[in-house]
């Protein structure tokens, strides 16, 4: 387990930013309740956890936590996706993903895992709208 999520998990690794936790269900991603006082001391923007799909038409899911930038848990996380996306690729040896992330909010993404890089598309809210003048 590691502290703050109390969850076993598969696999826990580091990317430059985060900490992923590959869970054995999606039942424990979903009923994860973080440390999030804890979380906020890691060395890290924050933790994503995720796991396989129950329904079959949805390869993962996952859920996202970065206190330390004040944000307990993100609703609907496309940085996220973008290391989750190569991570399941080589899990599943597909290169088109379908993921759910199972916050609050809930979003579903899909994702196009390409050679140099990855395109996510999905619904979006905006959240906020404004204008730059340089």
């Amino acid at each position: 387990m590691i502290d703050g999520l109390r969850t076993p998990f598969r696999y826990a690794g580091r990317n430059r930013f985060d900490y992923i936790v590959e869970c054995a269900t999606e039942a424990q991603v979903v009923n994860a309740a973080p440390d999030f006082a804890l979380l906020r001391t890691l060395d890290a923007r924050g933790v994503i956890m995720t796991s396989r799909a129950d329904d079959p038409r949805v390869d993962f899911v996952s859920r996202c936590f970065f206190p330390a930038l004040g944000v307990n848990e993100d609703p609907v996380t496309g940085s996220a996706h973008c290391c989750l996306g190569p991570f399941w690729q080589r899990r599943l040896g597909k290169n088109e993903l379908t993921a759910i992330q199972r916050s609050a909010r809930e979003g579903e993404l899909h994702l196009h895992v390409l050679e140099s890089g990855i395109a996510i598309s999905g619904q979006a809210v905006t959240t906020l709208r404004g204008e730059l003048i340089v």
